[in-house]
């Protein structure tokens, strides 16, 4: 029996090598084409698909900010001079557009869902006010800082200010899921914030504090946002 299955193995190896040889080069083959394949596709850059939505998105925010106090005003439009990469009001307006081809096959963004996008930049850039007066920044985006030019009292308070104008858009959409989803975001801004000024001593507990942290600066925000659009188009 073992002389049989001996002879059995040694016979068969060529043919398994043969197999081997040409899955290899079938594999090979076959990445080859799926390579040129992609690589001939047209690559669609996210940020000009995204372009006529976020058109004046900096114009729209500054309009929001109805201060009639100079130096408040030139606090609250500091970070809003259109120099940032407007990242997350950029998903959460390619996020609508998929969500309403899905829907309804329009390619049409509604208003509440571009405004959805606006208020995203403005509690992301409160956030950011905030967050340079607690790490006592100098500078942000090749420039001083709200705090270092004006004071960390009326940074705090500009910071405020963005996140209540903010909310006030909010409001207008009149749509108490997406109040619930989107304040849901500055709840978990603050929480963050806690979270990264403690820290765990296990090394386990350490990697599990940082990505919760994680989650709530950065990508509830994004998430959340994105919720809303899609339960906007549910309306």
């Amino acid at each position: 029996m073992c002389h049989f299955l001996q002879r059995s193995t040694i016979l068969s190896f060529p043919k398994i090598c043969n197999i081997l040889w040409r899955l290899h080069h079938t594999s090979i083959s076959q990445m080859c084409s799926c390579r040129k394949t992609i690589s001939d596709e047209k690559y669609q850059d996210p940020f000009q698909l995204g372009r006529k939505d976020l058109k004046n998105l900096y114009e729209d925010i500054k309009k929001e900010l109805l201060v009639s106090t100079a130096e408040l005003r030139e606090m609250c439009e500091y970070y809003f001079d259109g120099k940032g990469k407007a990242f997350r009001p950029m998903i959460v307006v390619l996020m609508a557009r998929a969500c309403n081809i899905h829907h309804n096959n329009s390619r049409e963004m509604q208003a509440s869902q571009r405004s959805v996008a606006v208020i995203a930049e403005m509690i992301h850039t409160a956030s950011l006010v905030h967050d340079d007066v607690i790490d006592d920044a100098n500078s942000r985006r090749g420039k001083m800082t709200v705090n270092q030019i004006w004071g960390e009292r009326k940074a705090v308070l500009a910071g405020d200010f963005i996140l209540s104008a903010a909310s006030v858009a909010l409001a207008r959409i009149g749509n108490t899921t997406i109040i619930s989803v989107l304040t849901q975001v500055i709840e978990d801004l603050v929480r963050g914030e806690f979270l990264q000024l403690g820290s765990k001593e296990n090394e386990n507990e350490r990697f599990a504090h940082y990505l919760e942290k994680t989650f709530k600066k950065t990508a509830s925000l994004i998430a959340n946002s994105c919720k809303a659009e899609e339960f906007l188009i549910m309306v």
